[in-house]
């Protein structure tokens, strides 16, 4: 588990926004609703739930600082 900054990654950025599977979800209408993701894979979402709160992204850091 991550503690503290996030390392910035472009390639996985990019890849994110991107992906074949992102694609299909969201134009075939297959989005759940915000804050379902537990329905879909409990495992990720305890995960993702956790590292969200011990870790923080520099980007946002930097956008609240020239804001």
């Amino acid at each position: 588990m991550k503690f503290g900054i996030r390392k910035p990654s472009l390639k996985k950025r990019i890849s994110a926004r991107t992906s074949i599977k992102r694609q299909i979800v969201h134009r075939g209408g297959l989005k759940m609703p915000k804050g379902y993701g537990w329905i879909r894979n409990p495992k990720k979402f305890a995960y993702n739930k956790v590292y969200n709160k011990t870790s923080f992204d520099v980007f946002k850091i930097l956008k609240k600082l020239f804001k």
